[in-house]
Order: structure tokens, then C-alpha cells, then sequence
């Protein structure tokens, strides 16, 4: 069974093992996540687990005097999605995503996934959105070197050579250059759990996990094992 979960990152800190080395820890507020849909081979041509978390408020309209319509709360659950939480029996949820479980057979709708289903020792890959830092130089962005910087050199944190002006005529595509940098998906593979606080829903992973705080961060069983 392959195991999975949503969480937001809280931040950063250190804990002391049993030997008392310290170790660096991202500590993610995981779940609980509840069962929101359950896919099948039969009816949607493969298995699979759709799960919500975090509560999201639904549209809020008033009506004035006139009679005329006032959105208050835009940004709040359509009538679609508000259809789709009441089949399952839940409240309306901000976040949606779906697992390939190979058991998703066995989950029930409104089920809650909390931390405990890891444990400490396990192996999981990470997923959030990278802090964005906007448009960034090629030293900044790409780790280029930077020219001489004496006072007689007109170079000094711009971009070297692109390529020659005859031949190829070009610019080869891949090529280094400056840009819009951060804000994408960013996955770290074979990172450890060293502790499961399961009444606080809390796991505390070794190492740092991408994207800000309170950032969206998704937790599956790691794909690749290190020998």
C-alpha cells in the first residue's frame, strides 16, 4: 500500500536524538485529510483516492434593498463543488487531490488519512510551489560567474558570451539567461521522518522542504530507494 498526504509547512527547527546529535527538521502540519471520492477500475478506468483538506467558507450572498444580488464572500465554494462535499458527506474544503492507491477499494467516503499512517523511518518525497523571486539575473538565477570588478572593466554582473555571431547565428535553446525565477513545483526525493506527533497531526521531516510557510505540501511514499 502506497501512502500519501496533504500538509502545510509550518517552518523550520532542530531536535536532539537519543545520541544527542542535533538534527535540522521542517516540521508539516499533515492532514487530517478526509476522503472526498472514490475512483474504481470500473468507473473511471483506474483506482484512485480523492482527498480535501482544510475547511474553505462557502459563497455568502445577500440581497439590498432593491433586491439586487451582493457577493461577499467571492472566493467561497460553487454550487458544483458544494454538490460534490455533500455526496461524500463533508464540509467544503479548499485543497483537492487525488492518490493511486492500489487498496483505494477499501477507503470510504468521509474517511479521515491522518500522520499515523507513516512512520518514523520512512522515506517520502516532497512537493510544494517554490518561494517565487521574481526576475532575477543570471548570476542570481542560473549560479553564473560574475565579470572583474575594477574600476576599468565594463563588466561586472552581466551575462558573458551567448554564443558566436556568425556561426550558428543563434542563441541554442537551454540556454542560461535571466528570468523569471522560482514559484514552480519543486520535488525533493528520499527525504527521512525522524518524528510523528500523531494526536497533533505533526511530522517532523529531516532536511529542508521547498516553499514558504504555510505553504501546500504534498507527502508520498518516496519512489526511488537509496542503497
Amino acid at each position: 500500500m502506497k501512502k500519501a498526504i496533504l500538509a502545510t509547512k509550518v517552518g523550520m527547527t532542530q531536535i536532539f536524538n537519543e545520541d544527542g546529535s542535533l538534527v535540522p527538521v521542517t516540521v508539516l502540519q499533515a492532514g487530517p485529510c478526509v476522503v472526498t471520492q472514490v475512483k474504481t477500475q470500473e468507473n473511471d478506468g483506474y483506482d484512485a483516492v480523492q482527498v480535501g483538506f482544510v475547511d474553505k467558507k462557502e459563497r455568502i450572498i445577500n440581497k439590498d434593498a432593491a433586491g439586487r444580488k451582493e457577493v461577499i464572500h467571492r472566493h467561497g465554494v460553487n454550487k458544483a463543488q458544494k454538490g460534490h462535499f455533500a455526496k461524500a458527506g463533508v464540509t467544503s474544503k479548499r485543497y483537492v487531490r487525488e492518490f493511486r492507491f492500489e487498496n483505494a477499494s477499501e477507503f470510504a467516503l468521509a474517511q479521515e488519512i491522518k500522520a499515523d499512517m507513516f512512520e518514523v523511518g520512512d522515506r517520502i518525497d516532497a512537493s510544494a510551489i517554490s518561494k517565487g523571486k521574481g526576475f532575477q539575473g543570471a548570476i542570481k538565477r542560473h549560479n553564473q560567474s560574475r565579470g572583474p570588478m575594477a574600476h576599468g572593466s565594463k563588466f561586472h554582473r552581466h551575462q558573458g558570451s551567448n554564443g558566436a555571431c556568425s556561426s550558428p547565428s543563434r542563441v541554442f535553446k537551454g540556454k542560461g539567461m535571466p528570468g523569471h525565477m522560482g514559484c514552480k513545483k519543486i520535488t525533493i526525493q528520499n527525504l527521512t521522518i525522524v518524528r510523528i506527533d500523531a494526536e497533533k497531526n505533526l511530522i517532523l521531516v529531516k532536511g529542508a522542504v521547498p516553499g514558504p510557510k504555510k505553504a501546500l505540501v504534498t507527502i508520498k511514499e518516496t519512489t526511488k530507494v537509496e542503497a
